[in-house]
């Protein structure tokens, strides 16, 4: 069984037992959480697609950590007029288990 699930302005395939990393989540680690805006859910007996949720189905999982992202470089410059601009960025994230899909 699968579902598409909706978190962070993402949309994400998951199966149980999966690990995938969401946009910062507002929970610790260890704690379970619980997405509500499920899209779709699929199975054995066919596919149930929302419009646009499907009633009733969540999606629950467990919190492994709280992070950042490896640092990436973002360069600006506008060639001819000696301006040029150098930051850094690290998104945070939120590493999750999957650990039950309730249709």
């Amino acid at each position: 069984m699968y579902a598409v699930i909706e978190t962070g302005g993402k949309q994400y395939q998951v199966k149980a037992g999966d690990e995938i990393f969401v946009e910062k989540l507002t929970a610790e680690a260890d704690e379970t959480v619980t997405f509500d805006k499920v899209m779709a859910v699929g199975g054995d007996d066919g596919i149930k697609v929302g419009a646009p949720y499907v009633d009733g189905a969540t999606v629950s999982a467990k919190v492994i950590k709280n992070g950042k992202a490896k640092k990436i470089t973002v360069f600006t410059y506008k060639p001819k007029k000696g301006e040029k601009r150098k930051m850094g960025h690290r998104q945070p994230y939120t590493k999750v288990v999957i650990e039950a899909i309730n249709a």
